[in-house]
């Protein structure tokens, strides 16, 4: 039977304490999984189970922690205990994942950011084997430690900030949480926006279509969400915006500007189906939102950090084809 670690149990230990997954257990967090996601650690704890088991018990309700049903999202807190349900082992190994080199903005020993380049997802699960952090954790297989600090949409490019260190993405959890990572975007639109600087704050709510698949609408009953757009450029029936995200809801930008009746061009999910045809036929392949520039605090020490990466050469060819 499954024998609980102590509150100081390290991953190492827990994982050997592991090997029997086909009764349900109770694991007691501990201080080197502080503000973990709980996906994650389930991930790293649960050796030989599928992503898409791992995340499917997750949806139903089956993982606990502290006697409560949590998302994929919650972060674990010292003392916290998950309830883990029997689990299946994989019936053949998984694939492993490849390399991936990306190019590198900036790297010192606590961060590693990278500039992502669209139609990767930033992780595995959901259908999606691996992602940017499986394949850089199999580019740099000495790093003992790699985590994601914060996510991109997979139809989204730009700067994507990993940690190398458990401390430095703790602090950097706790800056994003408090707004202290300022992040401004590229979004393509369709229509003319007016104002030179706008302030939008529109609740977000997410919810399941009747196919399962997960959105995001503007609902009273959401989560307070604002971003600041500011126009860069009119061309033709399009304008070239910046947003810089004041709070991070999944979808935020996109949900934002197709609500307010300016769909970001190329958006698959929720932007104009018939537009985003006519587009493709002239190039966009993709949705037009780049991640351009972070803004923030060395977690570690305390240095201010300016980040750019420069628009993808797709999307610069496709404002030229435009402006012609």
């Amino acid at each position: 039977m499954y024998k609980q670690p102590s509150r100081n149990a390290s991953s190492g230990q827990i994982i050997n304490k592991m090997k029997d997954l086909s009764n349900a257990s109770t694991v007691e967090v501990g201080a080197e999984s502080e503000s973990q996601r709980v996906d994650n650690f389930l991930l790293r704890i649960c050796k030989g189970v599928p992503r898409s088991h791992v995340y499917r018990i997750l949806r139903s309700g089956e993982v606990r922690v502290n006697s409560r049903r949590v998302d994929a999202t919650y972060r674990l807190q010292p003392g916290d205990r998950v309830r883990i349900p029997p689990l299946r082992l994989a019936r053949r190994a998984e694939k492993t994942a490849p390399p991936l080199d990306l190019p590198v903005i900036y790297e010192d020993d606590a961060l590693l950011v990278v500039d992502k380049p669209a139609g990767i997802a930033v992780h595995g699960g959901s259908g999606i084997s691996f992602g940017v952090i499986e394949q850089m954790r199999a580019a740099r297989p000495q790093l003992r430690f790699l985590e994601l600090a914060h996510r991109l949409d997979r139809e989204t490019s730009g700067l994507l900030i990993l940690a190398k260190k458990r401390s430095a993405l703790t602090v950097l959890h706790a800056a994003l949480r408090e707004g202290r990572v300022r992040k401004e975007y590229l979004a393509l639109v369709k229509g003319r926006w007016r104002n030179e600087k706008q302030h939008v704050s529109l609740p977000l709510k997410k919810f399941l279509t009747r196919s399962g698949e997960r959105r995001v609408s503007v609902d009273r009953e959401g989560r307070e969400s604002q971003t600041v757009f500011r126009k860069k450029r009119e061309i033709r029936d399009y304008t070239l915006l910046s947003a810089e995200l004041l709070t991070g809801r999944t979808h935020q930008i996109r949900v934002h500007l197709t609500h307010l009746g300016f769909p970001i061009a190329g958006d698959g999910k929720y932007g104009d189906f018939e537009l985003n045809r006519g587009l493709a036929k002239q190039g966009l392949k993709r949705m037009f939102l780049h991640a351009g520039e972070l803004e923030f605090g060395h977690p570690l020490s305390g240095k201010a950090l300016k980040l750019h990466a420069p628009l993808p050469e797709d999307l610069s060819r496709f404002l030229e084809s435009l402006g012609s």
